[in-house]
């Protein structure tokens, strides 16, 4: 069982959403905090909001889609508390609308931070984890965007099945280690966080010139309206993801209604049949 109190969390994508509600979780269990996002004005404000209540926490400006500067919160991290416990790479972006509308900005701005980001995060910290040779946890934010594959949603499933599968591998590494380190898997659905705002965060070097498409304009709205109507907050979310880091579970299924159409996903590989529209099934969750 994993004990929070007093050990050391390094979140990604920590001044909003899931990031913002795991460092509140982490504050109330009595961990040390160590924030990363790309938007610094708002990462200052969650490390004064969250000492203003007590937490021991520091923030570094992170752009994890750049391999060095993952490398500098890690060092940060380390400078600061000697020790890194919990890993949250958590930061992600969406870009949406039919696959052959999406530009290679898209593309490149997508995966660099839903899977490079994740990736640099697996290569920095692990080894940091390893030699510790103490209890220590990672979770990767997923989506079921990387158990299913609906329309319009093309480069963000593809990222997101790049984490699922990168984090089922790296469970199965670790193990090989036999080393007390583990990984979990987080795929929430839809709750109200900042995720259909993320082009906020885009790099100016990676914006689009042209317009967005029609099919891009029907995708945001329907994903506003589906953030904005779920059920569950960011903080049930973390408390559910604190939860299966405690008891060692590796897939962290927040909205267990999707599962049915993961099932009509697998049934359609096994009998070799057309793929079924996942949304054809979506219940409210």
């Amino acid at each position: 069982m994993f004990e929070f109190a007093g050990k050391v969390a390094v979140i990604t994508g920590a001044a909003s959403g899931f990031g913002r509600a795991f460092a509140d979780k982490g504050a109330a269990l009595g961990m040390k905090l160590v924030l990363a996002d790309i938007d610094e004005a708002a990462l200052v404000r969650a490390v004064g909001e969250l000492r203003a209540v007590g937490a021991d926490a520091i923030g570094v400006r992170t752009d994890v889609a750049c391999g060095e500067e993952v490398e500098a919160l890690a060092q940060a991290a380390l400078d600061a508390f000697g020790r890194v416990h919990l890993l949250f790479n958590n930061a992600g972006v969406g870009a949406l609308g039919y696959l052959w509308e999406c530009s290679a900005n898209d593309w490149s701005w997508v995966l660099g931070v839903n899977v490079m980001g994740v990736a640099h995060g697996v290569r920095v910290f692990t080894p940091i984890m390893l030699r510790q040779n103490e209890p220590a946890h990672i979770v990767n934010t997923a989506s079921v965007a990387g158990l299913l594959s609906p329309s319009a949603m093309g480069i963000y499933n593809a990222s997101k099945h790049a984490v699922v599968s990168l984090t089922e591998t790296l469970y199965h590494d670790l193990r090989q280690t036999g080393a007390p380190v583990g990984c979990s898997l987080l795929c929430p659905a839809y709750a109200p966080t900042g995720i259909a705002d993320s082009e906020r965060a885009r790099p100016a070097g990676l914006y689009n010139a042209a317009p967005p498409s029609e099919s891009r304009r029907a995708a945001d709205r329907q994903l506003q309206r589906a953030v904005q109507s779920g059920r569950k907050s960011a903080a049930d979310i973390a408390a559910l993801t604190f939860d299966a880091v405690r008891d060692g579970r590796f897939y962290i299924i927040t909205h267990s209604a999707i599962l049915e159409a993961v099932k009509l996903r697998h049934a359609d590989i096994e009998e070799r049949r057309l793929p079924t529209d996942p949304m054809s099934l979506r219940r409210d969750a």
